[in-house]
Order: structure tokens, then sequence, then C-alpha cells
């Protein structure tokens, strides 16, 4: 397994924007990079995005998301209000925010759901992705659930025991309207990382993993 590293020089600015369908998802799939990422990485701005929410869940992940960016110097938080489940039919106004979007961004990194997720609005927000940010470093998350559409992720991040339980720990306060779902539980939140990082040999045991489809390497 190779090994490439984030590098960044002193006074490099790093632009992340990070795009989920639901509240909640972005920091299922890729919440604990995010830590891991703005822990040991400075001057690094993000637009973090999220599409379908009812006004309790977008009380909620503005408090997440806050939480996710403390250690971020520049944060842009967006929370429409999509309907739940129903975004490829409401496709010109997603490709609306996707197209402004673009006008004010040119991110370094964007993560964003999976091309072969089963949910119909993970999958949407995956096309538009590729659809608009056309040169950049894309790096596709992975949600758990009940359809059972997990992978074969190519890209994996170790993680320190100390961002997974960070992590696991704002999900599970800061999302109070899911904690009656089943599998609303740090066991399922901390039993991915685990695989992957046994995948990946990871030192730390734990790791979040990406699909990656283009990676311009110089």
């Amino acid at each position: 397994m190779l090994n490439f590293k984030f590098a960044q020089t002193q006074d490099q600015k790093i632009s992340i924007l990070c795009l989920g369908a639901h509240c909640d998802d972005i920091e299922i799939g890729c919440g604990g990079t995010i830590l891991q990422l703005l822990a040991q990485h400075q001057n690094i701005s993000c637009t973090w995005v999220t599409f379908c929410s009812t006004p309790e869940r977008a009380t909620e992940t503005r408090e997440v998301s806050s939480a996710f960016l403390a250690n971020c110097e520049h944060t842009n938080v967006v929370i429409h209000s999509f309907r739940d489940g129903f975004l490829p039919w409401l496709g010109p106004e997603v490709k609306d925010v996707f197209e402004t979007l673009k006008e004010v961004n040119s991110p370094d990194l964007v993560f964003t759901h999976a091309k072969d997720d089963m949910h119909q609005d993970h999958r949407l927000v995956n096309e538009l992705t590729w659809n608009t940010f056309r040169n950049h470093l894309i790096l596709e998350y992975e949600i758990p659930k009940y359809d059972g559409d997990l992978g074969r992720p190519n890209i994996f991040v170790p993680l320190e025991e100390t961002y997974l339980a960070e992590k696991i720990k704002i999900i599970l306060d800061g999302y109070r309207s899911q904690r009656s779902k089943h599998w609303f539980t740090e066991e399922l939140f901390r039993s991915l990382p685990r695989i992957r990082g046994m995948e990946s040999n990871s030192p730390t045991c734990y790791a979040e993993a990406f699909y990656c489809r283009k990676l311009l390497v110089r």
C-alpha cells in the first residue's frame, strides 16, 4: 500500500468544500477526517453545504458543524430546506445551488457522497458534484445504511482514536432528533472505521474510507 501525505506550505491556504444531501451526512461520512485535518493544518477555509433539512434539523446542523469546524480559520455553513427523498425531482433548483457554488468556490478538496450510494438524494449530489467541479480533487465518502451498499473504497485516512471519539460524541450529542433511530449508536459509528482500519492496516486501528476516481500526482 502506497502512502501519500497532505502537504501544505506555511503560508498556503487550503479550501475545502463539504457537500451532504442530509443533515448528519457529512459528519458521519468524513467528520473524523475533517477534525483531524483541521487539527494538523492551518489556513484552511471550509464551505459546508447541506441540501435537505427541516427547521429542527437545521438548528442541529448549525450547532454540530460549528463544533466540527471550531479550528477552521474561515467557515461558511449553508443549509437548504429541500424535501428529504425528493432531490432528483427537484433537479433544476438543486442544480442552481451548484451553479452558485461554482461561482464563489474553487476548492482544493471536495467531500461528497459516493457514486454507488443507494439513496437517490445522495446519488444526485454526487452527480452534480462531478458535473460542477471537473478539475478538482473529489473524495466520495460512505454512509452505512439499511440498503447495504458499502463497497471497496480506494482511499483510507487513518484516524487517531481522539478524533474518532470526538466525532462520535459531537454527532450523538448534537443530533437529538435522531436518537430514537435504532442505528444511531456509538457502536455503529465506531464499527465501520474499525473495519476500514483493518483493511488499510491503519496504525491507529481506525480509518475513514473514500472513493477517488481521479487523482493527479505531481
